[in-house]
């Protein structure tokens, strides 16, 4: 439903306002609350119905209540002194008083992006579990330079989510493309093939924080729980399991009940160390040369300052493993830090994906296949949502000539995010496989997405040219190798030879002669 008055348009299926033209951004409750006013408009409402309506009935402040109506006010332009629009009646309640104009908006034909919103969708496996996405919560202080913070708290909840096996958690990099939009729940469930989304926002200020979170069922439309936590900073980490805990009861009750769910996780000792892999981590996802730099010496401050803080020690393993992967760094020297690092993060925290992953991958690129996949496997069991550790997984099971079960883990880890940043890499693991399998035109295709993804991935670029090359498709492979060259300039039989993990030696000269039927020496 639209509804339009004085310059705003108040749009409740794609959940967005717009006044004089410009959105408006506003929070999930207060956004309830005026739509709540606004379909009311025929009478008083009470505070008692704007509390069942909003707030499922719970307790709530009066200074709370008064906040959001001023909140909802300051969002369409009036206030409380002229109170043009929503005003005040007296030991009543409150009234919407402007004039309403309702568009029921009849169904159109479809965009091209609706198109493939459906094509995706429909493309989606069905479920047996729930699946929910963390939309990335507003950073309401304020201040850009604080987004790091809000995108933490949002990543803490993922991660914490991501271990419960009843659970398919929609990976971080698919949900935090959806950041700093205004998206309707509807596109949000369409695109990643979920049926709850949590959504919130945190304000830092100072030593103080306060988050808001809400969920919401988009099949229904409903907002099943809501919450506001104001606490002292030190105390963020109780906040995200307690968000945790609630978001668990409010989808599983019963599973809730039996398995009295905590997060099992170790908090570092200090909120600077944990500021500082929250800023490494939004740097990391970036996937570039420059952040994986920024992002390394941001975690090797975290560890200088917490030698025990398990995940800042795991990630920095695993940003050593793939910009050596990359070619960005040389991979004797990356595997020096990365293991010794991923050992450390084991110590600290042997019940940390992130650490099991890190090590995975350094037996991966030091030819110890079986003990990768064993690895590959405990972070799975660990976190089962882990789409990285999946897709990785999969090119530890290629490089172990398991092309078929490689392809499957790939195709999993698109499933667990399909809008990843990484989703180039996956299909790149995918490529392989199937280039094992001796489907050219298949890891020719895939490997051409992977590229329109991310044109700088030099797996892709590399697995294009020695499948061109198999398929006989000299044009294809000359122009393939053209590419590769400009992408990884050192490219050469020798370098393959000695750098790709590929265990057996008939699958190494079968990649090695895609490339010389390209035209590589």
């Amino acid at each position: 439903m639209l509804f339009s008055f004085e310059n705003c348009s108040l749009d409740t299926d794609r959940r967005e306002l717009h006044r004089a033209g410009e959105s408006v951004a506003v929070e999930p409750q207060v956004f309830d609350l005026l739509t709540y006013l606004v379909e009311h408009r025929d009478r008083v409402v009470t505070k008692d119905d704007m509390i069942a309506a909003v707030w499922g009935g719970r307790i709530v402040s009066e200074s709370t209540l008064t906040s959001r109506i001023n909140a909802a006010r300051k969002a369409v332009g009036d206030n409380g002194d002229q109170q043009r629009l929503i005003r005040t009646i007296a030991r009543k309640g409150f009234r919407f008083v402007g004039d309403v104009h309702v568009d029921a908006k009849p169904a159109t034909k479809p965009t091209a992006g609706a198109a493939d919103s459906e094509s995706r969708r429909a493309a989606l496996p069905a479920l047996d579990r729930p699946a929910i996405a963390v939309l990335p919560f507003s950073n309401m202080s304020g201040e850009p330079e604080q987004e790091y913070f809000s995108d933490g708290i949002s990543e803490d909840i993922i991660t914490a989510l991501s271990k419960l096996r009843w659970f398919l958690v929609i990976a971080r990099n698919s949900s935090f493309i959806y950041k700093g939009k205004a998206v309707h729940m509807k596109q949000v469930a369409d695109e990643l093939g979920v049926r709850y989304v949590l959504e919130g926002s945190v304000r830092k200020d100072g030593d103080r924080v306060r988050i808001t979170a809400q969920l919401n069922d988009v099949m229904t439309g409903s907002h099943i729980w809501a919450e506001r936590y104001d606490r002292e900073l030190a105390g963020v980490f109780a906040v995200q399991d307690e968000i945790t805990e609630a978001i668990v009861a409010a989808i599983e009750p019963q599973l809730y009940a039996a398995e009295n769910f905590r997060a099992q996780r170790k908090p570092p000792d200090s909120m600077d160390a944990w500021d500082l892999v929250m800023r490494a981590l939004s740097h990391y996802w970036r996937i570039t040369r420059q952040d994986s730099v920024v992002a390394e010496a941001l975690l090797e401050k975290a560890i200088a300052i917490d030698p025990h803080y398990g995940q800042a020690l795991g990630v920095l393993a695993t940003s050593y493993m793939f910009s050596a992967h990359m070619g960005w760094v040389e991979m004797a020297k990356a595997i020096e830090v990365a293991k010794r690092s991923a050992h450390a993060a084991l110590q600290a925290d042997s019940e940390d994906p992130w650490a099991h992953n890190a090590l995975a991958h350094v037996y991966l690129f030091t030819s110890r296949y079986d003990d990768s996949i064993a690895e590959f496997e405990l972070a799975l069991r660990l976190n089962p949502n882990f789409a990285m550790a999946q897709a990785y997984y999969g090119l530890s099971l290629s490089y172990s000539g398991r092309w078929q079960e490689a392809d499957e883990a790939a195709r999993r880890a698109l499933r667990l995010s399909p809008r990843d940043p990484f989703s180039a890499v996956y299909m790149g693991i995918a490529s392989y496989a199937q280039f094992l399998g001796r489907n050219y035109v298949e890891a020719m295709r895939l490997a051409r997405e992977a590229i329109r993804l991310r044109s700088d991935f030099v797996g892709a670029h590399r697995v294009l040219t020695a499948a061109a090359g198999m398929a006989g498709q000299r044009d294809v492979a000359g122009d393939a190798l053209k590419d590769l060259r400009r992408t990884q300039p050192n490219i050469s039989l020798a370098w393959i030879a000695s750098n790709m993990p590929i265990r057996h030696d008939a699958d190494r000269d079968h990649y090695l002669e895609g490339f010389r039927r390209a035209g590589l020496e």
